[in-house]
């Protein structure tokens, strides 16, 4: 038996990461795959913690070696998933958090078709600019092509299993965790760890 793989996706400025940060502090049983970026890192962040920062020819070298389960070019950077880290963690029986895009996600679901698909909704377009502009870490050009992106973005959210609107922060982190207690309660996985409970009607 091995972990539950939950995908969580959004566009840039709905509040996925922070919602992932809540949701990691109030279950101990999760963990959190660190994808690998070209970016530069934002204030605040740490190699290792947020993503493992590699420079461009580092990320060629590895996506040569066949090492990402996933990757995708997004906002001019690559972005991409370790294949042997998630399996590592499945292995362990960890519920595992996969932060990525729509396109990463389509292709993960192809080599873990029981993955959970959760997308994150701003509750408008104009609060989600708003929200991006309030971090006041882009630039107005920046923005705009964010903008358009998560037009974009949120035209796949129905090929999601679960759609959380992010309107109230506490309502929405309640919901996450809803979702992931549920996947640990399907049929298969209580199967899997209590065979003999199902064999008491015989």
């Amino acid at each position: 038996m091995s972990g539950n793989l939950i995908i969580v996706t959004a566009p840039s400025g709905a509040g996925k990461s922070s919602l992932i940060a809540s949701a990691l502090r109030a279950d101990p049983l999760l963990r959190l795959s660190i994808s690998y970026t070209t970016r530069a890192p934002r204030p605040g962040e740490q190699n290792g913690r947020e993503y493992n920062f590699v420079d461009d020819a580092t990320f060629v070298a590895m996506l040569e070696r066949a090492e990402f389960l996933e990757s995708a070019l997004v906002h001019g950077f690559r972005y991409g998933t370790s294949q042997k880290a998630i399996d590592e963690e499945l292995g362990r029986e960890h519920d595992l958090l996969l932060e990525i895009d729509w396109q990463g996600a389509q292709q993960v679901r192809t080599l873990y078709p029981a993955a959970v698909g959760v997308f994150i909704l701003p509750p408008s377009i104009a609060e989600l600019e708003r929200r991006m502009r309030t971090r006041g870490q882009d630039s107005d050009e920046t923005i705009r092509r964010r903008m358009a992106a998560a037009r974009d973005e949120i035209s796949h959210a129905p090929e999601f299993d679960y759609a959380i609107i992010n309107k109230d922060f506490e309502e929405a982190q309640r919901d996450l965790l809803a979702i992931i207690r549920a996947a640990r309660l399907g049929t298969a996985r209580q199967l899997a760890r209590h065979p003999e409970l199902f064999t008491l009607g015989n």
